[in-house]
């Protein structure tokens, strides 16, 4: 009696190449885990400057060298060779070549940003050749992988359809239509890209009952293909199981910090993380205990970066711009409390990171979150900053609530853990293989 075939899944790597971690980073990285945990084949797919001609080795030492790196340029010389191929992708579409990850480089230093995998692919400049041709044409751009899987899976939104195969997106927001002001996406491209996908995907994977209501509202033919799975947070079973003193210690020599005499905020400082509302309401509750910021600028944050640097000067406000995971992970567990009240979230990963790790949360009322943190967190107005104020001085003074939180954190999280994620891509996925194709 012959076994059943492996499900054959590809992911795209457009997030997971960039130099600095973002969230759609890390969904796609749990994502690629959470498919090899369930035996299925899992390819993922990349578009960095690797000539599809090149010799194996050299794909190889190329991807390597290119993964997770500034790129020295994106223009093509006119004629030349990567202008040529670029043409040509443009013209009669990308096709995929593999990278044979065969040990020749010493990849160790990548363990933290490489998903799991079966197969490395890579396509030249696929995802800057798409966003050029859909802005031209407004026509996705095809390409053709080799042994093509049965579904691929899109993790963000992008102008791009894999020929032969099902073709599902991840749309984890709506921020820029939602929340315009908010970003510095251009709103018209943004809004026929989603109408686009609507119409074209088989089907479209959310992280949120909050996002899967905005997507239907803001195109209701979406209805009828758009699945909520939520998303999963890897255990971080190495940092969980360090005993107490050694996390204390190791605060305290590292980055000059008391476990339990600091809050939190980490993510990128931009305007939807309302991050200037929370840093005057910190500095407005009087608390003796420092906010530790971890965390870069990013976009249309001037007025956040002023108040970022009036707290330091204070003295109240310490800022990180980058911590390795581990790292993080352990600043997380150490913290009084992580402080979260976001505008907006398609998930809210660090409020469900913090849970798993027993921190308690301060977080908003704001589109998924309470559906996430449920009856485990301390919610408030993300646009009171008197509210936000009221919530800090609570988590600050109060040791009870604080400790009641740290054990109803953990069981909040679990049910966001990699056993009941599988459970719902499993459906996720059956679901798309029963509809026929678009």
């Amino acid at each position: 009696m012959s076994s059943q075939p492996r499900l054959h899944v590809a992911l795209d790597g457009f997030n997971l190449a960039l130099p600095r971690g973002t969230g759609v980073a890390t969904y796609a990285r749990t994502l690629s885990y959470a498919l090899k945990e369930m035996s299925y084949e899992v390819d993922v797919l990349y578009g960095l400057n690797i000539p599809s001609k090149a010799q194996s080795l050299l794909r190889e030492i190329l991807f390597f060298d290119q993964l997770c790196a500034e790129e020295k340029s994106r223009r093509a010389r006119f004629l030349g060779a990567r202008w040529k191929e670029r043409a040509r992708a443009d013209v009669l579409g990308h096709r995929a070549v593999s990278i044979p990850v065969d040990k020749h480089v010493d990849a160790r230093s990548f363990s933290e940003r490489l998903p799991a995998f079966d197969r490395i692919l890579n396509a030249r400049d696929l995802f800057i050749t798409a966003w050029n041709h859909y802005r031209r044409t407004r026509r996705f751009l095809s390409i053709t992988l080799p042994n093509p899987p049965d579904v691929m899976h899109w993790t963000y939104p992008l102008p791009i359809r894999a020929r032969n195969t099902k073709n599902v997106y991840t749309i984890h927001d709506l921020v820029p239509l939602r929340l315009p002001h908010t970003t510095l996406d251009n709103k018209t491209n943004h809004l026929r890209l989603i109408t686009d996908i609507v119409r074209h995907a088989d089907a479209i994977c959310t992280v949120s009952e909050a996002s899967r209501k905005d997507i239907i509202d803001f195109a209701p033919q979406a209805a009828a293909i758009t699945h909520n799975t939520y998303q999963s947070v890897r255990e971080q079973t190495a940092v969980q199981n360090i005993p107490a003193e050694i996390i204390t210690q190791t605060l305290n020599r590292l980055y000059d910090l008391r476990a339990g005499e600091y809050f939190l905020y980490y993510g990128s400082i931009e305007p939807k993380k309302n991050i200037a509302r929370l840093i005057e309401a910190f500095l407005a509750s009087e608390t003796q205990r420092p906010l530790v910021v971890v965390g870069a600028m990013a976009w249309k944050a001037e007025g956040e970066q002023q108040l970022l640097e009036r707290g330091k000067r204070l003295g109240r406000i310490i800022q990180m711009e980058y911590l390795p995971e581990n790292d993080l992970m352990m600043i997380i567990r150490g913290a009084r409390a992580v402080l979260f009240p976001s505008l907006t979230e398609g998930f809210g990963l660090p409020v469900v990171e913090a849970m798993m790790m027993g921190t308690p949360v301060l977080t908003s009322h704001e589109a998924s979150l309470p559906e996430v943190v449920g009856k485990a967190g301390l919610m408030v107005n993300a646009y009171d900053t008197i509210s936000i104020m009221e919530g800090i001085q609570r988590l600050d003074s109060d040791d009870a609530l604080s400790n009641w939180m740290r054990q109803e954190g953990p069981i909040q999280a679990r049910k966001f853990d990699m056993a009941n994620y599988q459970i719902a891509l499993e459906k996720f996925y059956g679901a798309v293989l029963k509809t026929g194709s678009r």
